[in-house]
């Protein structure tokens, strides 16, 4: 069932009869032990739009979460197959893929009350002028709040961190020409291989001038 992940435990064997919803699982189910979810998702259960990745079908999803302390581990797999666009040719392309997910959760800090208001203003002015600099936050560190871990925003970046920056159709694909925009994988086109006022144009213009220098 698209969005319904069988569940099991890492050496506890298959819970028969149990189901968890791989996009929001109870913080309560994830132990030390760990639980494993298989399943498959569409790109409308995960928030996708066209202008992220195009999914063709579902995604295959395997995870598996374990509590360690405070921290969620979560590695797993997803394949699937992708509509992508060649950059050469501008032609869509069925791309299959595969990628591994290695992240983990943190339950995020409640906002704690600012001492702000009870701190003379004059103070404030007296803070020292180097001030540390903010740690750059960590890709693969994800947040949680409330009793259920929301992993489609998770799952939703991975994917779009996992596409090709340039994706082409075949490393042969010969594009388009730029002249006259034909496909050149379907055959050559009509135009000249060199255009007028080219520099291998003017380069021969020069040959031929230093081999006569009568002509002008």
């Amino acid at each position: 069932m698209s969005g319904d992940f069988d569940v099991s435990t890492w050496g506890g064997g298959t819970l028969l009869g149990v189901t968890m919803d791989v996009l929001t699982p109870k913080i309560a189910d994830i132990t030390a032990e760990g639980v494993s979810l298989s399943g498959d998702l569409t790109g409308e259960e995960l928030g996708l739009t066209d202008t992220d990745v195009s999914i063709r079908g579902a995604l295959a999803v395997g995870l598996d979460l374990r509590a360690v302390d405070r921290t969620i581990c979560v590695t797993g797999v997803v394949e699937g197959t992708a509509v992508r666009q060649c950059v050469r040719c501008l032609k869509d392309f069925d791309d299959s893929m595969a990628f591994s997910i290695h992240v983990a959760y943190e339950r995020e800090a409640k906002a704690t009350p600012t001492a702000a208001k009870r701190t003379d203003p004059r103070q404030r002015k007296e803070t020292p002028a180097l001030e540390a600099e903010p740690e750059e936050p960590n890709d693969d560190l994800y947040y949680y709040v409330g009793d259920h871990l929301e992993l489609a925003p998770m799952l939703r970046e991975q994917l779009i961190l996992a596409s090709p920056m340039h994706p082409l159709c075949s490393d042969e694909c010969l594009g388009l020409c730029p002249r006259c925009g034909k496909d050149l994988n379907e055959g050559p086109c009509r135009c000249g291989e060199e255009q007028t006022g080219s520099p291998f144009q003017v380069l021969r213009t020069m040959k031929a001038k230093l081999r006569d220098p009568g002509e002008r």
